[in-house]
């Protein structure tokens, strides 16, 4: 007869024998979480409708007319140009969608949207087999698409068009969609998008837009994330005065014909979701495709900064960031002079995400709230503020800086945590003195 043998729960077996658990020592990622993740809603001519979507910088570069109608180099792209030039991902959401799909008699546009009267459908007998037909689809002067078949039920829809079965093929000239239209931008768009992306995660949200009531309502939809969810992220907004670290607030309008004023918050909301925790866009040469008014004197320059605006300047022939703050304006006890600099933001924001993640996915409803739980939570915390250190996003860091607690509950866990922000140089004060 055999020994005993297995696994075990407690220390209760009868017969005699060897058992072993083997386990995965206990672990979880505590690297820093990657920056470059934007998130904006766009008044688009294509694309998808009624939800989020995601585009990486290399969609952008290589699907730009599939997802939003036009090559990435286009002038009608410049705004998004803008974005990734910062952006590694975006998450857009189409504003104006629900309006009309162009459409003729051979096929209708995938997407509503002025865009779709831009497509053509040629229809052509084949050269090589006379019982076939190409069927070519054109966006502009570009050709998108090429079928060749008998009858039209043989066509499948591509990334522009859906084909009507029922019709006869027949050589046709390059013939339009027409009746596609934009849906209207009102303040419902607005928050069925703030509706749907609460539940995205993402460095920077930019919202190019100038009339006082969108804009805050943005504003109140970063404050209560921030300060009830504890959701950490900045929303770049044009001209507003928002009073707080959570809203980026762009001085200098843009001039270019056809676009808003406020475009310069595409480049502004890619820079500062790709700024990494431990640099600074102060001083940073702006790189866009806008025109930007930068026209004010260094008293205005003075004001700008004591006002929470962030704003670009002249330096000879460059465009360049004065300063990389927030719109933080009035301090109190607990919020100082620092996180007025987006910086402090970053590494506040980087150690609020990583450490709400880490216990979400190690600690919350697993490890006992006892003194080894809480120590192997310390632990993960002084690793992940070692990593901050190592990249000289803080400074002085000592393990005696975490201490931690059982909370006034059995469940909960009180931190204490002290960091000190390494913030770039800004302002150099220098005595010479000469014999």
């Amino acid at each position: 007869m055999a020994l005993g043998g297995g696994t075990f729960t407690a220390q209760n077996k009868v017969l005699p024998g060897t058992y072993i658990n083997f386990v995965s020592a206990a672990s979880a990622n505590t690297n820093l979480s990657d920056r470059g993740v934007a998130t904006m809603p766009l008044e688009l001519d294509w694309g998808v409708e009624g939800k989020v979507f995601e585009v990486t910088n290399e969609d952008f570069q290589k699907n730009s007319m599939k997802i939003f109608g036009y090559a990435f180099d286009d002038p009608k792209m410049k705004g998004l140009s803008d974005l990734f030039l910062g952006a590694q991902t975006l998450y857009a959401y189409r504003l104006n969608g629900g309006g009309v799909k162009a459409a003729n008699t051979i096929a209708t546009a995938l997407y509503s949207g002025t865009r779709g009267n831009d497509i053509r459908i040629a229809v052509q007998k084949n050269a090589d087999d006379a019982d076939k037909f190409d069927v070519i689809t054109y966006l502009g002067t570009a050709k998108v698409d090429t079928q060749t078949v008998k009858t039209a039920k043989e066509l499948v829809a591509n990334d522009y068009v859906s084909f009507k079965e029922e019709i006869e093929l027949e050589d046709t000239a390059a013939a339009p969609l027409t009746g596609g239209t934009n849906g209207t931008v009102d303040g419902t768009a607005h928050q069925t998008y703030l509706d749907l992306i609460e539940s995205y995660s993402y460095n920077t949200m930019g919202v190019a837009v100038t009339d006082e009531t969108t804009k805050k309502l943005y504003v109140a939809f970063n404050k209560r994330l921030r300060d009830e969810l504890g959701i950490k992220f900045q929303v770049v907004l044009y001209n507003i005065s928002a009073d707080h670290i959570g809203a980026i607030n762009v001085k200098n309008k843009t001039t270019d014909a056809g676009w808003s004023e406020a475009s310069l918050v595409y480049w502004v909301t890619g820079a500062e979701c790709g700024c990494a925790v431990n640099k600074s866009c102060q001083n940073k040469v702006y790189d866009g495709s806008f025109s930007v008014d930068t026209s004010y004197t260094q008293n205005q320059l003075r004001e700008a900064i004591k006002n929470g605006e962030f704003v670009l300047h002249r330096v000879n022939s460059d465009i360049r960031v004065l300063d990389d703050i927030n719109s933080m304006v009035s301090v109190t006890d607990t919020q100082g002079e620092l996180f007025k600099d987006n910086q402090t933001v970053r590494v506040i924001d980087q150690i609020g995400n990583d450490i709400a993640v880490l216990f979400s996915t190690k600690y919350l409803g697993t490890i006992s709230n006892d003194a080894a739980g809480r120590t192997s939570l310390w632990s993960d915390i002084v690793a992940h503020h070692r990593e901050l250190e190592k990249i000289r996003a803080i400074e002085n860091f000592s393990e005696d800086d975490i201490t931690i607690a059982q909370g006034e509950s059995k469940k909960s866990v009180v931190i204490t945590d002290q960091v000190t922000v390494v913030n770039a140089m800004s302002k150099l004060y220098m005595t010479v003195t000469v014999a």
